[in-house]
């Protein structure tokens, strides 16, 4: 489950529904069109996959197209399957804009979050040193993944520049203090990334990414074999923080907009 799942249906016009949810799924493929391949090769009755990017994930069956699937390694949960692209591919994105290498430091606001927690991972496999922001009942998360951890709120931009310069910042969550400090503390602006803050993007000259984005789409789907390799090599993890059976879906939806399940939630069937 990801938080734009739920974005997805909220506040929508009621002439608008019904509307599929779910944009990443893992299973077991019961079917095969004639002559087809999923992306990473092959493809037969049986096989454990995931896919991504999908709509109305939240079902017990579904018809993916084969260029969205691809395996699953054998060592990686179909929980953590099902949670590793969207975050993955949005974090790997990040840091492709931002042009960052091995030696840099950033900054990365929400760190504790799914996609912060991408990040830290995809930065540490680069050579990148990450200072991330969380609270402090998450701070061990960031702390967990190689990230120097240090909290929101009032000062933050003093407790930022203890450990200036910075390469770069990437905002996960959005707020005017994330932003605030970022412009504050990374003086090229192409290299100050957001995901939760289009307009402030546009007014300030940084850069905004979103999947849905033509340009976006096309790099993520090109990283999306990538990520999983890393995941079926344990060196890109997804924390599962609970399950839930799909008839409790809305359980599972309250949990996630409350802002603290504490990892990633999935559906099961």
């Amino acid at each position: 489950m990801n938080p734009a799942d739920y974005k997805h249906v909220a506040g929508g016009d009621a002439a608008d529904f019904p509307k599929a949810v779910g944009y990443e799924v893992a299973g077991v493929l019961s079917a095969v069109g004639p002559g087809t391949e999923i992306s990473t090769g092959g493809g037969a009755v049986g096989d454990e996959v995931l896919a991504f990017r999908v709509r109305g994930g939240w079902a017990e069956e579904l018809v993916v197209p084969a260029r969205d699937v691809l395996a699953k390694p054998p060592g990686l949960s179909f929980e953590a399957a099902a949670n590793l692209l969207l975050a993955g591919t949005t974090a790997a994105e990040m840091l492709h804009v931002t042009r960052v290498s091995a030696g840099d430091r950033v900054l990365v606001h929400g760190a504790s979050g799914a996609v912060g927690v991408s990040l830290l991972q995809q930065a540490a496999l680069l050579g990148v040193r990450v200072v991330g922001t969380a609270s402090e009942a998450r701070a061990a998360e960031v702390r967990r993944f190689g990230g120097t951890a240090i909290t929101y709120g009032d000062g933050l931009e003093q407790r930022a520049r203890e450990h200036a310069p910075y390469a770069a910042a990437l905002d996960c969550v959005g707020t005017d203090e994330a932003l605030d400090v970022s412009l504050a503390l990374v003086e090229d602006r192409s290299r100050i990334v957001t995901i939760a803050n289009a307009g402030r993007a546009e007014a300030e000259g940084i850069v905004w990414v979103r999947g849905s984005l033509p340009a976006s789409a096309a790099y993520r789907d090109s990283v999306r074999a990538h990520l999983v390799r890393l995941a079926g090599e344990g060196r890109l993890v997804v924390p599962v923080a609970r399950t839930f059976p799909l008839a409790d879906a809305l359980d599972a939806v309250r949990l996630l907009r409350s802002g603290h399940p504490g990892g990633k939630l999935a559906l099961v069937p």
